[in-house]
C-alpha cells in the first residue's frame, strides 16, 4: 500500500431543520460580528432569513454580502472583500451553493492575507490564518463545504484559477436537506452530476488512497440512488439528504485525491463561456471515462457496479464499458445534452480550451497519461458526441 495522508478538520453536522440552530451551533466560536456570502435569488427566498433570526436569537452580529454570481469572478471576490473591510465582520459564512461558499472562502482569506487571489494559484500557498470560515451547502453537488479549494474566473484572461490550501476548509459545515427540497429539477441536475463526477474522479485518481476511495464508491452509490428521485420529485428528503451526504462523501474523497480531466476541461469551459460547471462536467464525463477505460478497467467495473449495472461474466474492461452507457442514459434522465456544442462551447477557441486545460492540476492525477493532442480529442468528441 502506498503511503498517503488524509486530513480533514471540518466538523459535520446534519439534519433536518439543522439551519434554524445555526446561531446556536456558530455560539461556542465567540463570533462578534459575522458575514454572510450568498447570492441575490437565495436572498429573496426564507432560506437567507432562517439562518438570520438564529443569528439574532444567539446575539451574534451579521451582514450579508449577496452578489455571488455563478461561476464566480475576481471582480465579486473583490467587492466582497472591499465590503467585509468596511463592516469589520470576523468570520465568513458561505450559505449557498458551490459558487457562494467558494466566495466565501475568498473572501475569509483574502482580509487576512496581502494582494490579490490569484496571486495564490496552485498549492499551499496561503500564508496567513483566514478569519473563521463556516458553510451550509443549499445544494448538493460541489462539497465545498468540506474542501480545501476554491475557485475564481480571472476576469481578463477567462481562465478559471483553483486555489487549494488546507486553511481553507471550513471549520463546520452544516447540512440541512429542508434548504434543498424546493430547488428547481435543472439545479438538481447539474449540481448532482458535478457530485457524481468529483467521486467519480476522485475513485480512479492516481492520487487516490483508500479511505477516499471509500468514500467515493459509497458516494457514487448514493447518488446514483437517489439523483433522479430528487430530480423528479423535489420534496423526497430522503432523496434529498443521500444526495447532500453524497456530495459530501465526494468533496472529503477530492479534498484527498484531486479530481482528473473532465475537470481540467470543464474549468474551461466555465471561463471562456459561462456554462454552468457541473452541466460542464455532466456532458463531459462520458467522453473522459471512455479515454480512461483501459488504464483502469477494474475500478471503473467497480463505479458501474455502484451505480447498478450488471457486469456478471463480463470481463474487467467489458464491464467499465457499461459504464459510459449508464452516464449516457443518466444524463438524458436529467435533461442534460448529449454533446458540448448545445451548451455553447465554440471550437474557434480550441487552442486556448487546450492550453487551459493542460494548465490544470488536474491532468497530472488523471489516471491516463494525457497530452495535449489527448484533450483536442476529447474536446472534439465530446462537441461532436462521437467517441
Amino acid at each position: 500500500m502506498s503511503t498517503f495522508n488524509f486530513y480533514i478538520p471540518t466538523r459535520i453536522q446534519c439534519g433536518s431543520g439543522l439551519a434554524k440552530e445555526t446561531g446556536k451551533l456558530l455560539k461556542p466560536y465567540g463570533i462578534q460580528k459575522l458575514l454572510i456570502v450568498t447570492d441575490p435569488g437565495l436572498k429573496a427566498t426564507p432560506v437567507v432569513d432562517v439562518v438570520v433570526q438564529s443569528l439574532k436569537a444567539a446575539e451574534i452580529g451579521y451582514e450579508i454580502f449577496s452578489d455571488v454570481e455563478p461561476n464566480p469572478t475576481t471582480d465579486v471576490l473583490d467587492a466582497a472583500v472591499d465590503f467585509i473591510k468596511q463592516t469589520g465582520c470576523d468570520a465568513v459564512l458561505g450559505l449557498g451553493g458551490g459558487s457562494s461558499i467558494d466566495t466565501a472562502k475568498g473572501v475569509a482569506a483574502m482580509a487576512t492575507n496581502p494582494g490579490g487571489i490569484l496571486d495564490y494559484e496552485g498549492y499551499e500557498k496561503i500564508g496567513a490564518t483566514p478569519l473563521p470560515l463556516f458553510a451550509i451547502p443549499t445544494t448538493a453537488g460541489t462539497g465545498s463545504e468540506c474542501t480545501a479549494s476554491t475557485v475564481f474566473t480571472n476576469t481578463q484572461t477567462r481562465f478559471k484559477t483553483v486555489i487549494v490550501s488546507s486553511l481553507l476548509l471550513p471549520k463546520l459545515a452544516i447540512l440541512d436537506a429542508d434548504l434543498t427540497a424546493k430547488l428547481p429539477p435543472e439545479i438538481t441536475a447539474a449540481t448532482g452530476m458535478d457530485a457524481l463526477t468529483h467521486a467519480i474522479e476522485s475513485y480512479v485518481s492516481k492520487q487516490a488512497n483508500p479511505i477516499s476511495q471509500s468514500m467515493a464508491l459509497h458516494a457514487i452509490k448514493l447518488i446514483a440512488q437517489s439523483l433522479y428521485k430528487a430530480y423528479i420529485v423535489g420534496s423526497d428528503i430522503e432523496a434529498r439528504e443521500n444526495m447532500l451526504v453524497g456530495s459530501l462523501l465526494a468533496g472529503m474523497a477530492f479534498a484527498q485525491s484531486k479530481l482528473g480531466n473532465v475537470h481540467a476541461i470543464s474549468h474551461t469551459f466555465g471561463g471562456v463561456f459561462n456554462i454552468p460547471h457541473g452541466i460542464a462536467n455532466a456532458a463531459l464525463l462520458p467522453y473522459v471515462i471512455h479515454f480512461n477505460i483501459d488504464a483502469c478497467p477494474e475500478k471503473f467495473r467497480d463505479i458501474a457496479i455502484a451505480m447498478g449495472q450488471d457486469v456478471s461474466g463480463l470481463t474487467a474492461t467489458e464491464g467499465a464499458r457499461t459504464l459510459v452507457k449508464a452516464v449516457i442514459d443518466l444524463n438524458a434522465s436529467l435533461g442534460i445534452p448529449s454533446n458540448t456544442k448545445d451548451l455553447g462551447v465554440n471550437l474557434d477557441a480550441l487552442p486556448k480550451m487546450i492550453d487551459d486545460s493542460m494548465r490544470s492540476g488536474n491532468v497530472l492525477v488523471n489516471p491516463r497519461i494525457t497530452r495535449a493532442h489527448d484533450v483536442k480529442q476529447i474536446i472534439e468528441n465530446a462537441y461532436h458526441g462521437t467517441f
